[in-house]
């Protein structure tokens, strides 16, 4: 049997990189799962390239009333949800001096609003002991110059993973943050870098890795099966790094 079998998952962002790559696995271990992006085309070739039991949504996490369409769909097809991988996220750099209100309110509102009201609309769909598991980063407790409001928001998102443990203990659901280190996805190109200056970017991060190399999307990915499945069913509340030791050492 696999992990997930009959399971109903969200992935929110899985148009790719990290989400594309989780989404998959959560198919491959029998899950039926809803991803959702910002723009069609996009959606679309995630949906064909993920291949069976998957259904596309377009809708962005910051906005609610897209939150409600999503849910809305997830309750007519399918009737519940059993995993929630809250993964729909922004990046881009600005130091300190450069930080515009437009930057601040457009990282917090996706990364932060738009991930707890993901949580929160989907609370009457959850099934009791659902896993909900929060894409954080190890930003939340490193600093990274140039990243300080994208680190804020990720250490938001690992202090709701502590506290919706708790809002959530009746019904027996467990909350749980992952935190990847460098992992270069599609993401990475809107950092506001160059070709070659996100290749220095990444070959600089490699060489401060204790294993001595950046991290690929599939890898997240199998970490996030694990707190999806009942493998992981006494794991609540946790921040789990998957950082190839890089914060950690």
């Amino acid at each position: 049997m696999t992990k997930l079998d009959g399971k109903v998952a969200l992935v929110t962002g899985g148009t790719s990189g990290i989400g594309l790559a989780t989404a998959k696995c959560f198919v491959a271990e029998g899950a039926h799962v809803f991803i959702t992006g910002r723009r069609q085309p996009e959606l679309d070739a995630a949906v064909k390239a993920i291949g069976k039991n998957v259904t596309g949504v377009q809708s962005d996490v910051s906005n609610l009333a897209d939150l409600d369409h999503l849910f809305a769909t997830i309750k007519q097809d399918q009737g519940h949800l059993d995993v929630i991988f809250a993964n729909a996220g922004v990046g881009e750099l600005a130091a300190l001096g450069s930080i515009t209100e437009e930057h601040f309110d457009k990282t917090f509102n996706i990364n932060v609003k738009g991930l707890l009201f993901t949580v929160q609309k989907a609370l009457p769909l959850l099934s009791d002991g659902a896993s909900i598991i929060l894409n954080a980063s190890i930003t939340s407790i490193k600093g990274t110059p140039a990243f300080s409001v994208y680190s804020a928001t990720k250490a938001a998102v690992r202090s709701f993973a502590r506290n919706w443990t708790l809002d959530l203990k009746e019904r027996h659901i467990r909350v749980n943050a992952i935190s990847p280190g460098v992992v270069p996805t599609p993401g990475y190109d809107h950092l506001g870098l160059s070709d070659e200056q996100l290749k220095e970017f990444v070959d600089s991060q490699a060489v401060t890795i204790p294993l001595g190399r950046v991290g690929t999307p599939d890898e997240i990915a199998k970490a996030v099966v694990f707190l999806a499945s009942d493998d992981s069913s006494f794991v609540n509340g946790i921040e789990l790094f998957v950082d190839g030791g890089m914060a950690q050492v």
